[in-house]
């Protein structure tokens, strides 16, 4: 599970929680609002529907695009009930989403081997190698998880010899701009 560093006060550490999740969050439940409502276009070299066993592969230089959302990978797999899709799974070396989740802030980037989206437990997953960054702060481990509904995130190591540690970079400039507006807060 993803942990903050130790910080050197109490205040610290809350701003530092606070901004990694504000930036991760947002990538996901709060996308510009025609996002949703635009079509989804797909790119690939191959693709096959398959009825019976419930799913549609595209394959080879796959691009998927609804709006800002952007997804790019070697393979995109999506399974369905009837047209319902149920789960979308993009694979590579590695695969590659981003989106702007608002027009105030940067593009929010994601990549990892694996990246599934689970539409009945509303959850996002960055399997292997996983990355996400937006305004220069980044998160990389061997996962992440961003539960949409819960608005939480977990990030962690896959434990064993070669698993990586959990990396967190928050730039200076959003620690000291929520220091600012934590100042002229505690000052009204």
């Amino acid at each position: 599970m993803w942990r903050v560093p130790m910080c050197s006060s109490l205040d610290r550490f809350i701003a530092c929680a606070v901004i990694c999740l504000a930036m991760l969050a947002p990538g996901v439940s709060n996308a510009l609002p025609d996002d949703r409502e635009q079509p989804i276009h797909i790119e690939a070299d191959e693709a096959l529907r398959d009825e019976k066993q419930g799913f549609t592969r595209y394959q080879g230089n796959v691009q998927m695009d609804q709006g800002s959302l952007r997804i790019e990978a070697d393979q995109i797999t999506i399974y369905h009930t009837g047209e319902e899709a149920d789960r979308v799974l993009a694979t590579g070396k590695p695969a590659r989403m981003q989106q702007q989740p608002d027009p105030e802030k940067g593009l929010l980037k994601a990549r990892a081997d694996t990246i599934t989206y689970v539409k009945s437990e509303q959850r996002v997953e960055l399997r292997s190698n996983a990355h996400i960054e937006q305004d220069g702060s980044i998160v990389t481990g061997d996962y992440i998880d961003y539960f949409i509904e819960q608005e939480l995130v977990k990030a962690g190591s896959a434990g064993g010899e070669n698993a990586s540690r959990v990396q967190v970079v928050i730039p200076a400039e959003v620690l000291q701009d929520e220091e600012a507006d934590r100042g002229t807060t505690d000052s009204k």
